[in-house]
């Protein structure tokens, strides 16, 4: 009996103390791009909203409402983001508009924070841009690196705690053509930058399988538990980090 006690103690602390995590897919996605960071997330104890939205449909500007209905989910739990590619866009400009009180960390994978070389390519011609639209949808010309594009409109400098994790290994045989310095294939390294960020590093992942590669879903954890990610990780150690919770008592940061 006192054993069953126990165990019952220990699962609600667990409960009590896990913040909750907003995962937020990119272009042409959907939540089950995400799933294996939402078990690994779940696994050290975090509650995780992951939920689809229409990307290929609306304009950015109409997909920001997204970002505040999953992380209403969260209630007043510690609010934490992470977000691949143009999920991070719409992260900043949800909270260009304003921070929640409970809001925690913010982890990006791979944003265009400054947009991305790949669209400028395909939207210099009227006839790609209205395939581009049409086949991705509106947000795709949104997100070129020239003044007006929505990552370059919106604040410059984020005053939250970010972390972001940028990839160098280019799928896109276009990526090292028309990208000048490392790149994913879809996003410069240099893009990715943003001032006022906590911490960035760059891992050897693509832009499309970011999401899966276990060191970045180590380094994930790393920052939404220490709001710095561990620079010396190898693949080994990432490993071992996923296979091994942290104690409950230490999931809530101050």
């Amino acid at each position: 009996m006192r054993i069953l006690v126990f165990l019952v103690l220990m699962l609600t602390a667990n409960t009590a103390r896990a913040d909750c995590v907003v995962l937020l897919h990119g272009l042409a996605r959907t939540e089950t791009s995400m799933r294996v960071l939402q078990e690994a997330l779940e696994f050290h104890g975090y509650r995780v909203v992951n939920e689809s939205y229409p990307s290929q449909d609306a304009p950015i500007g109409d997909l920001v409402t997204y970002v505040g209905r999953s992380a209403a989910q969260c209630g007043d739990e510690r609010l934490h983001f992470v977000t691949h590619s143009l999920g991070g866009i719409l992260v900043r400009a949800w909270l260009a508009q304003g921070h929640p009180p409970n809001l925690g960390r913010v982890v990006m994978l791979a944003p265009p924070n400054h947009g991305s070389e790949i669209v400028d390519t395909f939207v210099e011609s009227a006839l790609m841009r209205r395939a581009l639209i049409w086949y991705n949808g509106p947000a795709v010309p949104e997100l070129g690196t020239d003044g007006g594009s929505v990552p370059n409109t919106l604040p410059p400098h984020v005053d939250f705690e970010l972390g972001v994790i940028a990839g160098d290994i280019p799928i896109n045989p276009l990526g090292p053509i028309v990208i000048e310095g490392p790149n994913d294939g879809t996003v410069s390294v240099e893009s990715t930058r943003i001032d006022g960020m906590r911490d960035h590093i760059v891992l050897n992942t693509t832009h499309t399988l970011i999401m899966l590669n276990p060191v970045v879903i180590a380094e994930v954890l790393e920052f939404l538990h220490n709001g710095a990610f561990d620079h010396g990780i190898t693949l080994l150690a990432a490993l071992r980090k996923l296979a091994n919770p942290w104690p409950p008592s230490q999931y809530r940061q101050p």
